[in-house]
């Protein structure tokens, strides 16, 4: 018994230092950028060109975000590891949840179109109003981001009678996923490893929060990607009448 401790003990502490060395890495690249050409700029500045300034500014400015992105995922990490998060249930439009996402996606991605349909008389869904949202962004910001410019991002919307459920579908024109590394892409800080992901920031942990977001509200995740793109697929039971008032339940 004391070996299966001490072995699974070590496991932690593996654990422990590769998260602490991802999240070193990932939090050392954006902050050399940022020193290295903020003491460009406070050492050549009467040198530079106004066009220089301002690329280097951007640069900065980039990286701050990446930053800001890195910190919030951790922090959202952190909470659903926790006893602390709080999820609040209401009767949500996912249509309205979408179209809104949309809008403020597609102002970053200016080159892409973006499609929604939607069927008729949809009912509501019962979930977290800002895990949906988070969800949704995640999701088609991914779309957005590893699809080639001029391409187009589907988000459909449709109801299963049956199973009296909504799905929200986010389809993509991207080199899609390898099936050997469809089973890799929830992992916390997994990245597959590609040409264009080289090129692209990101720290691998979008889709773990969207997978775990999801199935935290009762949710179903799934994907299916060919080397035409790839689509993602997020299952909620739809509300009922009874549903319609504020509930909180802590997971």
């Amino acid at each position: 018994m004391q070996n299966i401790g001490e072995e699974n003990i070590n496991e932690l502490e593996k654990a422990h230092m590769d998260f602490i060395s991802t999240v070193s890495h990932e939090l050392r690249t954006p902050l050399t950028s940022i020193r290295g050409f903020a003491d460009t700029l406070l050492s050549s500045y009467d040198r530079l060109t106004p066009e220089q300034r301002e690329k280097f500014l951007l640069i900065i400015k980039d990286q701050s975000n990446r930053l800001i992105n890195l910190v919030e995922n951790l922090l959202t990490v952190s909470k659903m590891q926790s006893d602390k998060e709080l999820l609040v249930y209401k009767s949500i439009d996912a249509v309205q949840t979408a179209e809104y996402v949309i809008q403020i996606i597609k102002n970053q991605y200016i080159t892409h179109k973006y499609i929604l349909n939607k069927e008729k008389n949809l009912p509501k869904i019962l979930v977290d109003s800002d895990k949906l949202q988070q969800i949704l962004m995640n999701l088609i910001d991914n779309a957005s981001k590893y699809s080639p410019d001029n391409t187009t991002v589907t988000v459909d919307i449709s109801q299963d009678y049956d199973k009296n459920t909504v799905t929200i579908s986010v389809k993509d024109e991207g080199i899609g996923i390898k099936s050997e590394d469809i089973g890799k892409i929830f992992n916390k800080f997994s990245r597959i490893d590609s040409p264009l992901t080289r090129k692209i920031q990101g720290n691998g942990l979008g889709l773990y929060i969207t997978k775990t977001l999801t199935e935290k509200m009762g949710g179903e995740i799934s994907v299916n990607s060919s080397p035409k793109g790839s689509e993602f697929k997020i299952t909620f039971k739809a509300a009922t009448p009874e549903d319609n008032g504020l509930k909180k339940i802590k997971e």
